[in-house]
């Protein structure tokens, strides 16, 4: 080794400066690479992992929050609805027993009706008030029936139901009448 040499290797492995790692040999060297380059790559397998579980939390938290928004909305317009359902009422009971004393009136409230039922149709509400339809305990509240043969029917509605978006929120006071269905397939 000449002096240049050896003045050059001193100057790149100082105090400060370690220089180049020397391995004993090349195999020795290339197997600390591919470790390194293992554990390397474990290392991102693992963050990687954590960075898709964050965000499929987040994800699913997102997704829970915007139905408990909806499910919060619901809530608060079903709960509106029934308290105006009274209101409703009392407004068709009014047309029902003005006859005809003051057609602008008669008119005046039926119009309030007409825009009162049609705000809450659209928002969902719907009317349960069939009659001649089978009776259904799910829809309709029976408080009175007659005697007869056949499956019961809706014969008269004493109070009108409503159903807000498929659920019902008053079921229909309804007479309930068994219809001679045997008596006419006999006729």
């Amino acid at each position: 080794m000449t002096q240049e040499e050896a003045s050059a290797r001193n100057a790149t492995q100082g105090p400060g400066f370690p220089g180049p790692a020397v391995a004993e040999n090349d195999d020795d060297a290339a197997a600390a690479v591919e470790a390194d380059i293992r554990e390397l790559a474990a290392e991102r397998d693992e963050l990687r992992g954590t960075a898709q579980r964050i965000q499929a939390d987040f994800e699913n938290y997102r997704k829970r929050m915007a139905r408990d928004q909806a499910t919060l909305s619901e809530r608060a317009t079903e709960g509106l609805v029934e308290a105006l359902l009274p209101a409703l009422d009392g407004l068709e009971m009014a047309v029902a027993n003005l006859g005809t004393t003051d057609e602008k009136v008669r008119k005046g409230v039926e119009l309030a009706v007409a825009e009162l039922v049609g705000a809450l149709a659209r928002h969902g509400l719907v009317r349960i008030a069939d009659l001649d339809v089978p009776f259904d305990p799910n829809q309709h509240e029976a408080v009175l029936h007659d005697e007869g043969e056949g499956e019961p029917r809706v014969g008269d509605i004493l109070r009108t139901g409503y159903a807000l978006k498929g659920r019902v929120l008053r079921p229909a006071m309804v007479k309930v009448v068994r219809s001679d269905t045997e008596g006419e397939a006999s006729e």
